[in-house]
Order: structure tokens, then C-alpha cells, then sequence
């Protein structure tokens, strides 16, 4: 017997009718299943379908036999299942995948889960029971993973016989479970691929899968540790070729899983793959995202994407990169976590993590991901929360200027109570511009759920530079759909303020097409989604800007015109263009509460020059129209803002009649019946949150040693 086949063999498992025990019949005899953490186990739907009706309704139907013993266990995620507990199946679509609970079997050892997709021509055992030699009896063969059909993965060399279904297939190379045999033709058989499960996390009550997975990680901690005798799956891992190259050794990477173990688990695939994405730019300078066919559902397996990185751009080898790489995503996570959710997490874990990763980091990482991994780590624990009611929080958007040609860095954060500012997600190196909105979609929605508290609904603050004040943010939408318009044709971004344009009555045939959710519909319908200025907000606040706000917050809004030559009651032909000088005087004279209403974009030259006299003034309130329109169409806009200013009397008031406003403006017949028109943005920019005080955006130095 190979060391790995004794690793295996005290995890399998024999699926039989209930009260059956060994039953020597082969009527008795279902297939074979395998333990993945103490009294869990995994098999195929279609082996636990033999005990009929009642494995559907939950009853402890499953019989099941290892090297402990007998009992019975109850089926608690399959996929697919029938959908009436009554019903069978002819058919077994994959993934057919079912978790067994068995909770007699706490002592039962257990395989050791791969934390990657399985790779073609890896070599292979296949193991489970079966009475091909006419008695009943465990059968270990070895192949290959010949192919992918589909989501099956396709074997070949050893074959599958009757009675195996369920069983266990086994990485030669690495030592770990990548698949489960479900079935065989003439020539070849197919295994359910071990990323399978993650199809499981979206079947009712999958959360379970993250209790069953930090078991499987403590479980082979504690294996390791307990000096017996016995083999354990690291020790066989650490001899096998697969790891003969390796950065991070099969032992650092049981240490590693058993303290993600201890972590509140990833909400989504997304928060996973945003930090694997951060690293790979650290280590490898590469800018785009690595194709990833499959999404992770936990922290291991951000750890498994990253293991045999290579950088290309410097001279290291794959194991150095590899383990740079890995640290810095315990980094990562160890922050992440504590910074969203700061009252799930226990302390004094989370510090001997931390030491955990600094102690590896300083033996062992590069100097350059050192540095990174130590500004990660500090002052962790004074971000962390005790447990208790969350502040009121909000979320701040900030987008910067142009870095690497045409690619705009963003980040977003939370906002407590107006002062700490926690990170979310960010990405230095950028987006084109027609990529922002989904680059920022999910973490921004991540963002608002984390910020939304009982009765509090968390606003979006959204940082600009100036050339896309017209970005239309507030169409913004939190579920995946077709982009709103982004570009700079149809935003209106740099176009001419005065330049004619199409009226957007088009714009009202129509209505929106969207499933009426909090999440789907856009941003502005629902929550105070306002704009601020990136440039003024990375100094200190100027005299002006202070004075302007302090007397729009103490007096009644009223509005008036930010360009001289574009009055509320429409434009009037030849007249001269107001000068920047000249508008900066007038606005700043202004009496306090007037607020400056711009009918037209503010990206246009005219518009930009204004705004920017507007800002240099001090003003903190504005308000304009972001999309292009008939001049003919200004009166009833400045009418619709003076409207808005009056309902709402006061800065503080002014979400609520501003979202009223952009409802009736999103349904035609509303909008047609009130004369209502445009699109409205608003800057609302207070000079005393953050992020004063904050670097200007720019890319990190990458880890490597030519910095």
C-alpha cells in the first residue's frame, strides 16, 4: 500500500441502506463516499437516491460504514435533488454532489481538499468499494486526467467499475482531493471536479459549507500537531514531487488554512478574487486580471490561485514569487476582514495571525513585500470594533485623475460617523474610463450593505476630478446589467456647454428596464448619491470654502445662475461670454444659501471654466444639468432647481426633495406631465470630512528588487 493510499483508506467510506451494516447482499449496497472534515462526508446525489423518499425529507437514511464503524447519516446539501422529496430521478446531471452529515463520525480522518481546479495530465488514483472480484472490497486504481467535457472531468487509464460512484480522486503529484468518481462509459470515466462544491454554496443552507471547511482545516492542523505515530496527509505532501520546487511548503500552508479557518468567512467570490487580483499587480506587475473560469467561495482558495505565480518582470524564481505572493494575501485578508467585519472577529486570533504572517514575512518574503505586508498589518487592531452596534456610515467613491495614459484609480471606503475612513477595495494602477463602473459595481455594492443600519441608509460620496463632474453616477446600478453611459460622447464629458444636442424627450419613450429591487434600480432613485471635488479635497480647506459652507448651512437655499450669459429664464442670443474673472467676483458676492444652477453639463469649456470659478469661490452646493438638451429647455430646468431648493429650505434637507425630483425625471409619464426635464447632478462638499489629509492617488511600488 502507497503512502497516500493509506491516507486515504481510514477516510472512505461505504454508502449502505439503513440497519445494514456490512451487508453482504449487493442489495444493500449503495456506493462509496469520503470524509472531508469530522462527521462530514461526500458522495454522489445519485448514490444517496437509493434510499428513496426518505433522504429527501431530511430522515437519517443514509447508512454508512468506515474504518470506525456503523451509523447513519441525513442528507443536507445536494445538487441536483428532486425537486419533489417524493420523486426520483432516471438522470444525474452534474455536478451530483451531495454532504452527508454523520454525526457519530467526529473521530473519522479525513482527505485533504485541493485548494485549485484540477490540471489536465495530472496523475491520478481513483479509490472506493466495489465487487468487481466478486467479493466486497476496496479497489485502488490509477489513471489520468485526460480532459474537461463540459463540467465533468474526463479520466483515463484507470477504470471505473460498479460500486466506486462517490469515491475519492486523488492529485499523485500533490497529495490532495480533486474529484469524485461518478461514472464510465466503454472506454474512459468522468469525475465530478472538486470546485464543484462551490455550486453547493448557492443551494439553500450552503452556508454550511464554510463550518464544514474550517473543520477540514482545523482537522489537519491538529493531525499535524499531535506527534503520534500516524501518518498525517502534510507529512505524506511534503515528500511528494509536486512540492519540490515549492515556496510555500505543504506545512506553511496548514498553518495558513487553519488560521483563515479561525476568520469570518468571504461573503462572495468577489472579495476573494479583489484581494488575488491586488497581489498578482504587486508581485507581477501585471495589470490585468488572470482568466479564472471558477469563483472561489473561500479564503484557501485565493491562496490556491496564487500558488506557482511567476514574475516575469524580475529575476526570482517561481517559489520566491509564489511566497511573497501568498503572505501578502494573508496580509490582505487579515486586514479585509477586520475591516468588514470588525465585530465578528476575535482578537486575540487575529493577533497571533498577524504575528504568524510577520514572523514568515521577515524570515522568509522579499524586502519589498516585507514593507507592503508591515503597512497591511499596521495598526490592525486599532481598526478593529467591538462588538455592538455599528456606526452610521456612508460610502466614499473616489475616483483620480488620469494615471498610465487613459486609466483612472479608484477606491472605495466607509465612512463612519463623518471622520474614519476604513478601506474596501481599490485599485491603483486604473481603468479606462468605459470600465469604472463595473470595475466599482460590486465592491460598492459590498460597501452599501456593510454601511446600511437599521434605519440608516448609507449615502455615496463620489471624488472627481473635475473633467467628469458629468459622470452619471447616480444611474449607477449594483446588480450586472449593461453599463450606462460612460464615455465621453455619451456623458457629455468635454462637450460644449452651449453646443446643441438632440432633445432628450428619446429618453422618455422609454422607461427602465430593470427588476424594481434595492439593488437593481439606480443609485440616485434610492439613496443621496452626490459629487465632491478630488482636487480641493486633498489640501487643507481654504478660508472661503469654510466661510461659503458655514452660511449655506445657516441660511435658507435659494438659487441662482452660475454662468451670467445662461440666466434662469433661458439664454438670450449675443450675449458675451462671461470671463472667469468676472465669474469668480459675482459668485463670490453671492448672499449666504444662494446656490449656483447650471442648465447644461459642467465639462464643456464654458461650464468647466464656471465651476471652477464656483469652487475657487468656495461655493459647496451646486447644482446642473448633466445631459445635453435644446436651450429651449433651460427655463423649465431652473424652475424644477429652484423647486428643489425650496422644498428643501435647508442644506441638511435637500436628499429628499432631489431624489423626488430624479424619480419623476426617471418615469416618462411623470415627467412629461410636470414638464420635467434633464438629468441632475449635484455637488455637495462639505470641507471638514474626509479625505483631506490623504496621498494623492498613485500606483505602489511593485515588489521586486529593482525598487
Amino acid at each position: 500500500m502507497s503512502a497516500l493510499e493509506e491516507m486515504v483508506r481510514p477516510s472512505l467510506a461505504r454508502i449502505v441502506a439503513p440497519r445494514d451494516g456490512y451487508a453482504p447482499d449487493r442489495d444493500g449496497y449503495w456506493g462509496s463516499g469520503f470524509f472531508v472534515a469530522p462527521g462530514w462526508l461526500l458522495t454522489c446525489a445519485h448514490v444517496v437516491a437509493e434510499g428513496g423518499a426518505a433522504v429527501w425529507r431530511g430522515e437519517s437514511a443514509v447508512g454508512v460504514t468506515w474504518q470506525g464503524g456503523f451509523t447513519t447519516g441525513e442528507v443536507v446539501l445536494a445538487k441536483p435533488r428532486p425537486e419533489d422529496a417524493d420523486a426520483g430521478r432516471r438522470h444525474w446531471d452534474f455536478p451530483d454532489v451531495a454532504l452527508v452529515r454523520v454525526p457519530d463520525a467526529v473521530d473519522a480522518r479525513c482527505v485533504w481538499l485541493s485548494d485549485r481546479a484540477p490540471v489536465l495530465g495530472t496523475p491520478v488514483s481513483l479509490h472506493g468499494w466495489s465487487r468487481q472480484t466478486g467479493e466486497l472490497g476496496v479497489r485502488d486504481v490509477t489513471g489520468e486526467i485526460q480532459g474537461v467535457d463540459d463540467r465533468a472531468l474526463v479520466l483515463g487509464g484507470g477504470r471505473l467499475v460498479d460500486g466506486v460512484s462517490g469515491g475519492p480522486v486523488v492529485d499523485l503529484r500533490h497529495g490532495a482531493l480533486v474529484g469524485m468518481n461518478k461514472g464510465r462509459n466503454e472506454h474512459e470515466g468522468a469525475a465530478v471536479a472538486v470546485t464543484a462544491l462551490r455550486e453547493l454554496f448557492d443551494v439553500r443552507g450552503g452556508d454550511v459549507l464554510h463550518t464544514v471547511v474550517r473543520e477540514h482545516d482545523l482537522h489537519h492542523l491538529e493531525r499535524f500537531l499531535d506527534g503520534s505515530a500516524d501518518p498525517d496527509w502534510t507529512t505524506v505532501q511534503s515528500g511528494l514531487p509536486g512540492y519540490a520546487a515549492a515556496g510555500v511548503t505543504p506545512e506553511l500552508r496548514v498553518h495558513l488554512y487553519a488560521h483563515f479557518a479561525q476568520l469570518p468567512p468571504p461573503g462572495r467570490s468577489g472579495e476573494v478574487m479583489t484581494l488575488v487580483h491586488n497581489v498578482r499587480r504587486r508581485v507581477t506587475g501585471e495589470r490585468q486580471p488572470s482568466p479564472i473560469l471558477h469563483e472561489p467561495r473561500t479564503w484557501r482558495e485565493g491562496a490556491g490561485l496564487l500558488l506557482g505565480l511567476r514574475d516575469r518582470q524580475a529575476p526570482r524564481s517561481r517559489s520566491a514569487a509564489e511566497l511573497d505572493a501568498v503572505l501578502l494575501y494573508a496580509a490582505e485578508v487579515a486586514r479585509h476582514t477586520v475591516e468588514t467585519h470588525p465585530a465578528r472577529v476575535d482578537r486575540a486570533r487575529l493577533r497571533a495571525f498577524a504575528g504568524w504572517i510577520t514572523e514568515h514575512a521577515r524570515r522568509h518574503a522579499h524586502w519589498g513585500a516585507r514593507d507592503t505586508i508591515d503597512g497591511l498589518l499596521r495598526g490592525l487592531f486599532l481598526t478593529t470594533r467591538p462588538a455592538g452596534p455599528r456606526l452610521r456610515a456612508d460610502v466614499l467613491v473616489r475616483i483620480g485623475d488620469r494615471v498610465y495614459g487613459d486609466l483612472y484609480p479608484w477606491s472605495v471606503q466607509l465612512l463612519y460617523d463623518g471622520q474614519d475612513v476604513t478601506p474596501v477595495a481599490a485599485d491603483d494602477h486604473g481603468v479606462p474610463l468605459d470600465g469604472l463602473y463595473e470595475a466599482i459595481r460590486e465592491p460598492l455594492l459590498r460597501a452599501l450593505r456593510q454601511g446600511d443600519q437599521g434605519e440608516h441608509l448609507a449615502a455615496v460620496e463620489v471624488f472627481l476630478p473635475r473633467r467628469l463632474f458629468d459622470l452619471p453616477v447616480d444611474e449607477w446600478r449594483l446588480v450586472p446589467e449593461e453599463a450606462p453611459a460612460t464615455d465621453q460622447e455619451d456623458a457629455g464629458l468635454d462637450a460644449d456647454a452651449d453646443a446643441d444636442a438632440e432633445s432628450d424627450d428619446a429618453d422618455l419613450d422609454g422607461d427602465f428596464e430593470f427588476d424594481f429591487d434595492e439593488d437593481s434600480m439606480p443609485l440616485g432613485l434610492r439613496r443621496s448619491v452626490v459629487i465632491r471635488d478630488l482636487r480641493r479635497n486633498s489640501r487643507a480647506p481654504s478660508p472661503e470654502w469654510r466661510t461659503r459652507f458655514s452660511g449655506v448651512r445657516r441660511s435658507r437655499l435659494e438659487h441662482a445662475p452660475l454662468r451670467a450669459e445662461a440666466p434662469p429664464e433661458g439664454h438670450t442670443p449675443g450675449v458675451r461670454r462671461e470671463s472667469a474673472v468676472a465669474a469668480y467676483g459675482r459668485l463670490s458676492t453671492l448672499k449666504d444659501g444662494r446656490v449656483p444652477v447650471h442648465c447644461g453639463p459642467v465639462t464643456g469649456r464654458e461650464g468647466r471654466e464656471a465651476m471652477a470659478a464656483a469652487l475657487t469661490a468656495g461655493h459647496a452646493v451646486l447644482l446642473w444639468r448633466r445631459d445635453g438638451h435644446d436651450h429651449a429647455d433651460c427655463p423649465a430646468f431652473h424652475r424644477q432647481a429652484a423647486r428643489v431648493l425650496e422644498l428643501a429650505g435647508r442644506v441638511e434637507a435637500l436628499h429628499e426633495p432631489l431624489r423626488e425630483l430624479r424619480i419623476s425625471l426617471a418615469d416618462p409619464d411623470t415627467a412629461r406631465a410636470q414638464g420635467l426635464k434633464g438629468k441632475i447632478a449635484v455637488l455637495f462638499d462639505p470641507p471638514d470630512r474626509p479625505p483631506h489629509g490623504e496621498d494623492t492617488m498613485r500606483p505602489p511600488p511593485l515588489v521586486g528588487p529593482d525598487n
